[in-house]
């Protein structure tokens, strides 16, 4: 599936960072992860840290799916709120799910030191704002529930927002947890040095098709090389609903923009992630090298050439809400493009398990939290292995 249009920017500045070959040759390894995004380079960390033989691969070229057309915002804040998410799963798992989203940003940090990325994590705050007055009586009781839960948050008044960050808004909740990261750059490190360690990589390797064993799993591939595994972990995003008996996930259409390099952006504006209350919503953050990157305009997903023939309206739309909320801010957009991702009901990942496959394990982060639900994934599918699997096994599960 085409899960992008046009050449996301995170493509054009990076360029073409390391490559690997295709698989040639048959082959036995105790993990094999499917999908090289920024989920399957994560993965394929922890279980190189667990000490897994493991072998990666991807039907298309590194980090050319879902992880080049991303925005990489990194929020604690799931896309349904924890108000929302309290009354469908209970205060436990939703406070879980909220923490584990902010740990992960930490973790990202630790990461990233931890083989020298040159992929420009930041971390920032971050801002959800409310644009139109009917709707400060829900947000602040969202605030409410996040403080009592025991986030860092605080409420700013209308004044004091557009005082801060120049930008035109009723009212908002500051949170002190969030960031942001290159995503292409990092999957590329992350893939680089595990490859060090022995991870064996190979992109433009497609599945054709698998067959489940009792204790392990034989892949074939279109080229006819066979691979045995001893478990096998599917991080193949939305794209994986087509395997799957039921439906867990509803395709969406995102669209982004980035201007050129502008040096009139306040500290506040570069040092805090943006996004705000409407449906579809607006989301702003600025890049390492003094970009502000503008996306929304969501809507359903129903072919990628309608999806990509709307680029053009979508942009003009996004100018013209942008300019809503910053009304003194001239953006000059230089790189416009559009995308697709997945969105559950409850906002939450899919991680575990499914009984329908045998020796099998998904790592599905849908929604403005695929990086952060990736990384509690790290954790979640090795303790899993062993027969030890924590809380937020239970909320991330297939048949909830």
């Amino acid at each position: 599936m085409n899960i992008r249009s046009n050449e996301p920017f995170w493509l054009v500045k990076n360029g073409l960072l390391y490559t690997y070959p295709s698989l040639r040759e048959n082959t036995i390894c105790e993990v094999l992860i499917v999908g090289a995004g920024i989920t399957g380079a994560l993965m394929a960390h922890s279980m190189i840290k667990q000490g897994y033989d493991t072998v990666l691969i991807d039907k298309r070229e590194i980090a050319h799916g879902s992880s080049s057309a991303t925005t990489s915002m990194l929020q604690y804040e799931i896309d349904v709120s924890l108000v929302e998410l309290t009354e469908m799963i209970g205060a436990q798992g939703a406070i879980a799910s909220y923490r584990a989203c902010k740990d992960a940003i930490y973790k990202l940090k630790e990461l990233v030191d931890e083989i020298e990325s040159s992929c420009g994590f930041e971390r920032k705050d971050s801002l959800y704002f409310a644009g139109r007055r009917k709707d400060i009586s829900w947000l602040k009781a969202e605030f409410d529930a996040r403080k009592t839960a025991g986030f860092g948050v605080e409420w700013l008044e209308k004044k004091e927002i557009k005082e801060r960050y120049g930008i035109a808004a009723e009212g908002g909740i500051l949170s002190e947890d969030g960031g942001s990261v290159d995503a292409f750059c990092l999957t590329h490190d992350l893939l680089h040095y595990n490859a060090k360690k022995g991870l064996r990589v190979f992109d433009k390797t497609a599945l054709k098709r698998i067959k489940y064993r009792k204790d392990s799993v034989q892949v074939e591939l279109e080229s006819g090389i066979q691979i045995t595994a001893g478990k096998v972990i599917y991080c193949t995003g939305y794209e994986t609903q087509a395997m799957l008996p039921e439906k867990i996930v509803s395709l969406k259409s995102t669209y982004a923009m980035v201007s050129e390099k502008d040096h009139t952006l306040s500290p506040e504006l570069e040092t805090t992630l943006f996004w705000n209350t409407d449906t579809p919503y607006l989301y702003m953050r600025t890049t390492t090298d003094g970009r502000l990157l503008v996306g929304g305009e969501d809507e359903n997903f129903k072919n990628p050439g309608l999806r990509d023939a709307l680029l053009g309206r979508k942009r003009a739309k996004l100018l013209k809400t942008l300019k809503q909320y910053l009304p003194d801010h001239q953006f000059i957009d230089d790189f416009c493009w559009c995308g697709t991702f997945g969105e559950t009901k409850d906002g939450l990942p899919y991680i575990g398990a499914h009984p329908k496959f045998p020796n099998s394990y998904f790592v599905l982060g849908f929604g403005g939290n695929g990086i952060t639900f990736s990384i509690a994934g790290m954790d979640i599918i090795p303790e899993m292995m062993r027969g030890t699997p924590g809380l937020l096994s239970h909320y991330f599960r297939f048949g909830r």
